[in-house]
């Protein structure tokens, strides 16, 4: 509404205007400056609302981000257990205390019990208890001390997971609210394990596990209510009650929560009065030491402060410890300190028994702390099969060839037998059978190291690090270093090619050849990946097997011939030079049981040998284990051949004797038999004769069995039914017969001649082979007669050091000229 004109408006015009602009410009500004202050009060509400709802937001991260992770970082025992959840053995923690890995079970029994002693509103309250704490703080202002905290078991839990820091009312809060963002990401079974897992009870006995085996010799599963209920008072003052101390208040204690669960109708009457009729425990058990070795691997292997839950059959193992046991104590008087034996699964390769070594049980360090199962020792002949397998899969020999096995050197490297003799010739088979080691040497020199070698590295020999020519020809009788390890876990690869070669419809999967394992996680099953070839075709391993089969087995008054022969069992053994390790390895389809017998710092022991030692403790464990068939016939990987009886070459129209036999296919490819020959003889039967002295039309010819002579000369002692080859007649003394072959030295042989005691050099023994046993030879060294030998061609003498020329004569003019070198002392090797 718009105003009345004044009377001054009227007295003085114009005035009013004026008087009214100035009012309404004085109102004007008292208005701008409300809303200013307006303005700015609501700026400042609405930027302490923003600090505030930022302060919280900052708050509920840093709430929410304020538990660790993990929330314990104290290490723990590396804890290892069977197949069964048996305990083995367990590592004491780094930090010197008895801690086990976090276990997510917890027992009902304890569940019931620990709730009922510290928290009865634990599976309710949302991590703290308000009327608890504020019970607890009356209680502590009445006795003017702390006698109640008011934890629950989620605050004790961020207790302990924060090393039990100094009590104070700051840290109570914090504990609370930790508290609190535990129950949001935890379940309460989650809070209760850990709580059980970290729990102090005692002496530096740390969470329910550990306690429950410290205390009762047991797992927590199979704790009695007053067993169970003694562990569950504990953590609530473990440095002054504990097992062995203070018995009264720790009985006092149990029993009244044993009240309490009969109260609650947990138990009843009956099971609380026998309960409190149990005795309290003493002193600490010993934990389990039933594979200390093995505990000790897993910890250096990578799985050290946790749960292990192994391959190992808790039973079997403890009873092939009381089968090493009893042979150690027998060792034990021939000073032999140290033992191991590893029993595996063929077809998963998983570790059954695992004895790394004897126990210990004195003070003497005699090496039994040290793993022999891992460790690098001299193999002696236990490669030996390896080298067959190798033979008959490339198609260098059958089952039966012969092998030369006559006094030997190879660049001044002179194998023996180790029972010092020779057969001439040998089977391959029997050799292998017999352990025979010149014949190996023949062997691996025809086969070649390069390729000896590469075939090693692939079946898994993890030591074969060097050249072949740092191992030489003497890798195949202990030249090199082996774990027992890796030849175990070899055979059983072989074994189980074997096996899944008909299962595989003729094929073969490469990842058939791997280690062992005794981790019980890593046995997954996988898809084959099935190819037309391996390392050794079935036919050649079932080939070897059999020939290990045949094995002698030694006197029949010896324990382990209680085993039944019936049984088969591929095995083999050896004996390293110088006494010092002695190697006993056995398969079957189903399991492999390898042994080592010696000393671990490789001091050698009169009568250490494979066969001796190692061998009756590899059947006695045998007998541990279940019968079994014997490995099936791999038909697709052989054939039927004619074979000579006598060489056991492909026969030849020449051989009399044959068989038709089952070879393995690249057998087909070996040579024919070069022993058979055609001869010509008098009508007498008696001579050899020849065109230039006897008309051909009256010539008798016959088929007849030729060996060298170096190999005949040992060869008939051995054979009686061998026949010698005839003379020439008188008048065809011409001919070349090539009667004699010079033994040793062949020729440009470096001879390394022995140093007696009295510091001479000793003597060379020469030795020469003739066809005839009466014939003389005539020995000359360096173009100086030295003298003759009739019948048994052996001469001693000692040549300077350097290079000389052997030249012998026998009475009807042949003649061998051999060269050779004498240099320093020789080294001898014998094994088997």
């Amino acid at each position: 509404m718009a105003n009345s004109p004044t009377c001054f408006d009227e007295v003085y015009p114009g005035a009013g205007r004026t008087q009214y602009y100035l009012a309404d410009k004085k109102n004007q500004e008292s208005f701008d400056l409300k809303n200013i202050l307006t303005s700015t009060i609501a700026f400042y509400r609405q930027r302490k609302t923003g600090i505030i709802f930022s302060l919280f937001i900052l708050f509920i991260i840093l709430f929410w981000f304020s538990l660790p992770s993990p929330l314990f970082n104290t290490p723990t025992s590396t804890v290892l257990y069977d197949k069964n959840g048996t305990l083995l053995g367990a590592l004491i923690s780094d930090d010197g205390q008895w801690r086990f890995p976090h276990n997510a079970e917890v027992p009902e029994k304890f569940k019931q019990a620990i709730t009922q002693f510290e928290d009865r509103n634990f599976f309710i309250h949302p991590g703290i208890n308000p009327l608890s704490m504020g019970r607890s703080a009356i209680q502590n202002i009445k006795a003017k001390k702390v006698v109640s905290g008011g934890s629950t078991l989620t605050m004790q839990v961020i207790r302990m997971s924060r090393q039990n820091r100094k009590r104070s009312f700051l840290e109570k809060f914090i504990e609370s609210l930790l508290a609190i963002r535990l129950e949001l990401s935890y379940s309460k079974k989650e809070i209760l394990a850990l709580y059980a897992s970290n729990a102090p009870f005692g002496g530096n006995v740390v969470g329910l596990d550990a306690a429950a085996w410290r205390y009762f010799g047991r797992t927590p599963a199979d704790l009695s209510w007053a067993e169970t209920a003694t562990l569950a008072v504990l953590p609530n003052a473990p440095g002054l009650i504990f097992p062995g101390k203070n018995q009264h208040l720790l009985f006092e204690k149990r029993n009244r929560l044993l009240d309490r669960l009969k109260q609650q109708g947990i138990i009843d009457t009956e099971t609380c009065v026998l309960s409190k009729q149990e005795p309290l425990p003493g002193k600490p058990y010993p934990l389990p030491s039933i594979a200390p070795h093995l505990l000790v691997r897993a910890s250096k292997e990578g799985l050290r402060g946790q749960s292990v839950k192994s391959t190992i059959d808790a039973r079997l193992q403890q009873r092939a410890a009381e089968i090493t046991e009893k042979h150690h104590s027998i060792l034990k008087g021939n000073r032999i300190n140290n033992l191991a034996a590893l029993i595996l699964d063929v077809e998963t390769g998983s570790v059954l028994a695992y004895a790394g070594n004897a126990n210990k049980k004195d003070k003497t360090d005699n090496g039994n702390d040290v793993d022999i199962i891992a460790a690098p020792r001299s193999t002696g002949s236990i490669l030996k099969p390896f080298l067959f397998a190798a033979m008959l899969s490339d198609g260098e020999l059958l089952p039966n060839t012969l092998v030369p096995d006559i006094p030997t050197n190879i660049s001044g490297y002179t194998p023996q037998n180790f029972n010092l003799t020779y057969d001439g010739a040998v089977p391959a088979k029997r050799a292998l059978s017999r352990s025979l080691n010149v014949p190996a040497v023949k062997m691996l020199q025809t086969y070649g190291t390069e390729r000896f070698n590469y075939v090693l590295k692939k079946l898994g020999m993890s030591t074969i690090n060097k050249p072949a020519g740092h191992y030489g020809l003497s890798i195949i009788l202990g030249g090199a270093e082996g774990k027992l390890w890796d030849i175990a876990g070899i055979y059983a690869s072989m074994a189980r090619t074997l096996n899944h070669y008909s299962e595989y419809g003729g094929k073969y999967d490469a990842s058939d050849y791997h280690k062992p394992s005794y981790l019980a996680d890593s046995l997954s099953h996988h898809e084959p990946v099935l190819e037309n070839a391996s390392i050794y075709d079935a036919a050649s391993i079932k080939f070897t097997f059999d020939a290990m089969v045949e094995v002698n087995r030694p006197d029949a008054d010896m324990a382990w011939k209680l085993y039944s022969s019936s049984t088969q069992i591929a095995w083999k053994t050896g004996t390293s030079f110088g006494y010092r390790d002695g190697w006993a390895i056995g398969v079957t389809p189903n399991n492999v049981v390898a042994v080592w017998v010696g000393n671990a710092d490789g001091e050698g022991r009169p009568g250490l040998t494979g066969i001796g030692t190692a061998a009756p403790i590899m059947f006695e464990l045998f007998g541990l284990l279940k019968t079994h068939k014997w490995f099936e016939q791999p038909y697709d990987e052989m054939v039927k051949a004619s074979v000579c009886e006598q060489s056991g070459h492909r026969a030849t129209e020449l051989c009399e004797e044959t068989e038709s036999v089952w070879i393995q296919v690249s057998g087909s490819k070996t040579s024919a038999c070069p022993y058979h020959k055609l001869i010509h003889l008098d009508a007498s039967q008696k001579y050899r004769v020849n065109s230039e002295c006897e008309d051909v039309n009256k010539m008798v010819h016959r088929k007849w069995f030729i060996l060298p002579p170096s190999q005949e000369f040992y060869y008939k002692s051995k054979n009686p039914s061998y026949r010698e080859l005839p003379p020439f007649r008188n008048d065809c003394v011409g001919s070349n017969s090539n009667s004699m072959e010079l033994i040793y030295p062949k020729q440009l042989s470096k001879i390394y001649v022995p140093v007696e005691l009295d510091g001479k050099p000793g003597k060379t023994v020469f030795e020469v082979a003739h066809r005839r046993k009466n014939a003389i030879i005539f020995w000359h060294l360096d173009d100086k007669y030295i003298g003759s030998t009739s019948s048994f061609h052996q001469m001693g003498f000692a040549p300077e050091q350097g290079s000389h020329t052997l030249t012998l004569v026998d009475e009807e003019g042949e003649t061998i000229v051999q060269r050779f070198e004498i240099v320093k002392k020789e080294k001898q090797t014998t094994m088997n």
